[in-house]
C-alpha cells in the first residue's frame, strides 16, 4: 500500500465497526444489509455474465478474475464473490470488520484477503470492482469514485449501489428505518445522498461510463426487489469510456 490522502470519514468507521460482533446476525445490527444482499447479487451476477459473456449456467463465472469489495464490512458480498470463483480483495475503514470478516472466512474454509484502510491506498488493479451502500459514507465522493476508476483494470466492471436522493429514500431510508431502530441510528445523512445523475457524472469525471442501472424497491408483498424504480436505492454498472 502506498501513502495516500484519505476519503475516511472516523466518524463512519467508528459506527460501522462498532456493529462488527453481530454483523453476519440476520436479525442483528445489519439485518437490512442481509435483506437487501440477495437483490444486490442478483443485479451483479446479471451484469457479470453480461459483461464478461459468462454462462448464466455457470456456478463460477469469476473464475480465474481478481475482485475488490470496496466497504466490504464483515464480507457479506465478498464471500460469495468468492464461491462464484474471483480471488477476492476486500477493503474496510474500520478495523473491527476486517477481523470479523477474517474470522467468517476462515470458518467458511474461503481464502479471501482482507485490508483495513483506504482504497487509494491499494496496490494492483481487479477485473471486477464493488461498492455498495459506500459512497454516501465518504468524505469526498469526486476522489473515492477517482480511486475506485483507478482500481479497475481495463476492460474491467465497477458496480455501485446507493440510496437515491428522494424526499421517498429519506422517508423510509432515515425517518421510519431509522427511527424503528430496522438501521442505526446515525447511519445515514440525506446530505450525502447521490442522484443516479449526479453518480453518473462523477464516474464520467472518472473516464467511466454507465452500461445499466436499476433500482431496488420496496413493496409490502414483494418486499425489497429489482425495479425500473430509481427513488429508493439504486445499482449501476460502469466500465471504461
Amino acid at each position: 500500500m502506498s501513502e495516500t490522502s484519505t476519503s475516511i470519514r472516523p466518524s463512519e468507521a467508528a459506527h460501522f465497526g462498532a456493529m462488527a460482533a453481530d454483523w453476519w446476525d440476520p436479525r442483528g445490527s445489519s439485518a437490512m444489509l442481509h435483506r437487501l444482499n440477495p437483490v444486490r447479487l442478483s443485479f451483479i451476477r446479471e451484469a457479470i455474465d453480461h459483461h464478461f459473456a459468462s454462462d448464466e449456467r455457470s456456478l463460477r463465472p469469476l473464475d480465474g478474475l481478481a475482485a475488490l469489495d470496496v466497504g466490504c464490512g464483515a464480507g457479506l458480498l465478498a464471500e460469495p464473490l468468492a464461491r462464484l470463483g474471483a480471488h477476492v480483495t476486500g477493503v474496510d475503514a474500520a478495523p473491527e470488520l476486517v477481523e470479523a470478516a477474517r474470522t467468517h472466512a476462515g470458518a467458511s474454509g474461503l481464502a479471501i484477503r482482507y485490508v483495513a484502510g483506504e482504497v487509494a491506498a491499494l496496490d494492483g488493479q481487479f477485473d471486477l470492482v464493488t461498492a455498495l451502500e459506500v459512497i454516501e459514507h465518504v468524505a469526498d465522493p469526486a476522489s473515492f469514485v477517482r480511486a475506485l476508476a483507478d482500481r479497475l483494470a481495463p476492460g474491467g466492471l465497477l458496480v455501485m449501489s446507493t440510496p437515491a436522493r428522494t424526499a421517498w429514500s429519506r422517508l423510509l431510508t432515515i425517518t421510519l428505518a431509522e427511527g424503528t431502530g430496522r438501521i442505526p441510528r446515525g447511519t445515514h445523512d440525506y446530505d450525502q445522498f447521490l442522484s443516479p445523475d449526479q453518480l453518473s457524472a462523477l464516474l464520467g469525471e472518472a473516464g467511466l461510463a454507465v452500461t445499466a442501472t436499476r433500482g431496488i424497491a420496496f413493496s409490502p408483498g414483494r418486499g425489497l426487489h429489482l425495479s425500473q424504480d430509481l427513488s429508493l436505492n439504486y445499482l449501476l454498472a460502469a466500465t471504461r469510456a
